[in-house]
């Protein structure tokens, strides 16, 4: 793997990796090569469980209980189950076409020490250069829009605890910082972030949980969802994104000593993640109701307090570190078509990776729609590229006996073996691609549009609670006449006579819309 130190051998166990890496320091001191292995050097098992489950949950936690309060109660658990499940078998589908794929590379000899292998390439040694190119562009698409929706993030969480600057100040400022990740070179490198990445969203997961309990029940709840179509298919393509984070899949895994080990790891992500969304989705809907159509993030209705301000910090880091996992693939895809991949100097690559970061930093300044962008996202991107695009994949390399047989790992037989599998990849590909991308899709971009057509583009605020934007009238002195006051020549002018007052209903209605949009997503 590029710029990293320990070697990646198919197979090659924890032992020699280690064993390697210390000669290559020259007997160094093993204190500080144990440091480094400790802190830098990921890649075991746990490391890949850490990097699946850390990267799945992410942001995207926040906006769990809005997609509720547009699914309601029941559908909202039953989406997370189901397509935990399908995500699970896809990422399964995707960690044996690259078991394959590198298994015949090694064959023929081929040397993956200064090579990250991507899913593209697994694509184009499989199925040829079309599978390839429809899998680097759906692939880079996702991946520059998932780094988009962390910026989002990182700006619509300070905001609640500075709201001096606005939102877009804050992506310009949290832009500037994402960008320092082009510094970590791989996925190997990403032990200590991958871990304390999880830890973060563990507490954020728990607090929005308790914390609305503690809360309870607003006045006058109502959990009235689902109530429209539009909103229901795109509540239901936010949760198909959460579960589709397994488009980094081929990268964390060849960053492993033992590949062969990421068959169950994504599952078992999967399970923990449903431990922190079901909790916390649940019980902010159950608090809040129909509130959350106008709040995308759960942290906009809970009380400020120590704890939230500690959770909101706690997400900040997390999405820096998502953002990076989102982010190195580009990166890689960058560096092979410039031709610095095998290069070993990290600064040299560090400056070359940089133009990766100028459109994401662009997109999210143009795109800060907070909750609906996941869900544009997920049905027209992570539809095609974790879901369809794996199964058929999967379909058209083993659809010949010959291949069948010479396979390196064949389906399990809890799923039916080879028959199994070819159902369950069906099921997926017309699933995904009628419900997620068809209805999901025009959920999504009608509801997206209804945000451009309401904020505009580049919005400087998006759903920000309206401050107290006019100052009280300053009194006038005693000897003013009350119908006059200065004008910008120090004169006396008349004072226009005060409009009519507007209605209560008016009122609401021109809030409402100027701060939330007609439907406030």
């Amino acid at each position: 793997m590029a710029d990293e130190k320990a070697p990646e051998a198919f197979g090659l166990s924890r032992h020699v990796a280690e064993a390697e890496l210390e000669e290559e320091h020259g007997g160094e001191s093993s204190v500080k090569s144990k440091l480094s292995g400790l802190l830098w050097h990921g890649g075991s098992a746990y490391d890949a469980w850490f990097s699946c489950a850390s990267n799945q949950v992410a942001q995207v936690l926040l906006t769990l209980p809005y997609s509720f309060a547009q699914l309601g109660m029941l559908s909202g658990i039953l989406f997370q189950l189901f397509y935990g499940l399908m995500g699970s078998w896809t990422a399964y589908l995707i960690s044996i076409l690259y078991l394959e794929y590198r298994t015949r590379r090694e064959r023929d000899k081929a040397d993956f020490r200064n090579h990250v292998i991507q899913w593209f390439e697994v694509l184009d040694g499989l199925l040829g250069r079309h599978w390839r190119n429809a899998g680097l562009a759906f692939n880079c698409t996702f991946l520059l829009f998932g780094s988009v929706i962390q910026l989002i993030g990182c700006a619509s969480n300070i905001y609640y605890i500075n709201d001096r600057l606005d939102k877009r100040t804050w992506t310009y400022i949290f832009g500037a910082c994402c960008a320092t990740t082009v510094f970590i070179p791989s996925f190997h490198n990403y032990r200590v972030w991958s871990f304390l990445g999880l830890v973060m969203t563990t507490y954020t997961a728990w607090y929005i949980a308790v914390a609305s309990l503690a809360h309870g029940q607003v006045e006058g709840v109502a959990h009235s969802g689902p109530t429209r179509i539009v909103l229901y298919f795109t509540g239901a393509t936010n949760i198909l994104y959460t579960f589709g984070g397994h488009a980094v899949t081929v990268e964390i895994m060849h960053a492993m000593w033992r590949p062969q080990k990421f068959k169950s790891i994504y599952l078992l992500a999967t399970v923990y993640v449903l431990t922190l969304t079901l909790p916390s989705a649940s019980a902010a809907y159950w608090a809040f109701g129909d509130a959350l159509l106008t709040h995308s993030n759960a942290l906009a209705l809970l009380p400020r307090t120590a704890w939230r301000d500690a959770a909101v910090v706690l997400m900040l880091i997390h999405q820096f570190i998502t953002f990076g996992f989102a982010c190195t693939p580009l990166y890689f895809v960058w560096e092979k078509l410039i031709g610095l991949h095998d290069c070993r100097s990290l600064c040299k690559r560090a400056a070359a990776r940089l133009p990766v970061v100028v459109p994401t930093w662009f997109l999210a300044i143009i795109f800060p729609f907070f909750g609906p962008i996941n869900s544009a996202v997920g049905s027209l991107l992570v539809s095609f590229t974790v879901y369809i695009i794996p199964a058929l994949a999967h379909m058209v390399t083993f659809r010949s006996p010959q291949s069948r047989e010479n396979a390196v790992e064949r389906p399990p037989r809890f799923a039916g073996g080879w028959t199994g599998a070819y159902v369950i990849n069906s099921f997926v590909v017309a699933w995904v691609l009628v419900v997620g991308f068809g209805f999901g899709g025009w959920a999504s971009i009608t509801n997206f549009v209804q945000q451009v057509n309401t904020f505009g583009l580049f919005a400087k605020c998006y759903q920000c609670p309206p401050h107290l934007a006019a100052p009280p009238p300053m009194a006038l002195a005693p000897a003013m006449p009350p119908a006059m006051a200065f004008n910008s020549t120090g004169l006396f002018a008349p004072v226009p006579a005060p409009a009519p007052a507007p209605s209560p209903m008016m009122h609401f209605f021109h809030h409402h819309h100027r701060h939330h949009g007609r439907h406030g997503l």
